[in-house]
């Protein structure tokens, strides 16, 4: 990773346009796959989190408490696709950076904000999933639910402004990256200070939120599978898919937080504390590119796999033209599903989705039973 030599100076005079050694290292077919990658990554991760919002705000019944923080994240995703991602396709397109040095520091801190609260959000995320398995939610009135959501989105987003401003003030600093078409936190700097918030950034913006996550649905997967070995032969095979569900929920939200920014933050920490060098400009831009794709990833992972989710949205895209459905909204915590009502109604079968709704007590004599899994309808009429 490569800074400029006279990056001092473009940053107080805000030169047009930020010429790096590294610009040319990638070549004009390496620049070309970057842009093709960028404009992909752009559009893809737009319009899924651009649908996402849009279900949600077409269906306002859709916004449980758990959800607000589903919608912190596709928000936060898709105001890196509109203030990060366009500036580095364009620079791909064009083979250099094209706004300027105060362009680079605005770039580097977006992508890092906007990033942060997305990866705060999934880690809380899960802890409420978690808060949920406990049966702590039964507890609490719906208001006191959804006001614990909204100081999660509000702590998110101050967590990640504490870690993404030092930059700007001084503790290292936002520059140009790789081949010179990204911008971000000064990698490769040696100075005790850098290498200091470079690890810092590394320890509570990536370690503590992936172990939050992996304790979290650790403990939710061994309570799913401690209700499975207590059900009778007859309900063995539904418990057996139950958990098989889970555990595909579990392994794809941890590999796709892994897959997404593990190498990216491997790959800062060698430029941080490994030999001059050691990362070259082209291979640092392919972590890059996998941080990115978090934006089309989370939606994916997070919502448009839900079935709940999925059928509104098949109902909003048939059904564009049509008022939307009423929907009357209930919180996990008062067991009750959430009931999308059309103007034609479908058979009992066709009409029924059912979604799982944990309750368990994890103390240390549990009495875990399938009652704690019971199954609620989630009805979303087509048209």
């Amino acid at each position: 990773m490569v800074i400029l030599q006279q990056q001092s100076n473009n940053l107080s005079t805000g030169q047009s346009s930020v010429s790096d050694p590294a610009a040319g290292a990638l070549g004009r077919a390496g620049h070309t796959a970057a842009a093709v990658a960028l404009g992909f990554i752009l559009v893809l991760g737009f319009l899924a989190n651009f649908l996402v919002l849009m279900v949600f705000s077409r269906f306002p019944g859709l916004v449980s408490p758990v959800n607000v923080l589903l919608i912190n994240i596709s928000a936060s995703d898709m105001l890196v696709c509109i203030f990060g991602t366009p500036l580095s396709f364009a620079a791909s397109v064009r083979g250099r950076w094209l706004t300027g040095s105060y362009g680079c520091r605005w770039y580097g801190f977006s992508n890092a904000f906007f990033g942060i609260v997305s990866l705060v959000s999934l880690s809380l995320l899960s802890l409420e999933r978690y808060f949920v398995l406990l049966g702590r939610t039964h507890l609490n009135s719906e208001s006191s639910q959804y006001r614990r959501a909204r100081l999660a989105v509000a702590a998110s987003w101050l967590y990640s402004l504490v870690w993404t401003l030092p930059p700007l003030l001084g503790w290292s600093s936002y520059g140009p990256e790789g081949p010179g078409t990204i911008c971000s936190v000064q990698w490769h700097q040696r100075s005790t200070a850098a290498r200091s918030y470079v690890s810092c950034l590394f320890v509570f913006c990536l370690l503590l939120p992936l172990l939050l996550m992996f304790f979290c649905y650790g403990r939710i997967l061994l309570a799913v599978r401690a209700v499975a070995r207590q059900v009778t032969r007859i309900n063995q095979s539904s418990a057996e898919r139950r958990e098989a569900r889970v555990l595909l929920m579990v392994v794809s939200m941890v590999t796709g937080y892994l897959l997404c920014w593990m190498p990216y933050a491997v790959v800062a920490m060698l430029a941080s504390f490994g030999q001059s060098g050691v990362v070259p400009p082209a291979a640092s831009l392919i972590p890059s590119l996998l941080a990115k794709t978090s934006t089309v990833l989370n939606p994916v992972i997070y919502v448009l796999l839900n079935h709940q989710f999925s059928r509104c949205l098949q109902y909003m895209i048939r059904c564009s033209s049509e008022a939307p459905p009423t929907l009357v909204h209930h919180t996990l915590a008062s067991r009750r599903g959430v009931w999308c009502r059309g103007p034609h109604p479908p058979t009992e079968e066709q009409n029924t989705v059912h979604t799982l709704t944990p309750h368990i007590s994890l103390t240390n004599n549990p009495k875990i039973h399938m009652e704690h899994f019971k199954i609620f309808p989630v009805r979303c009429n087509y048209c």
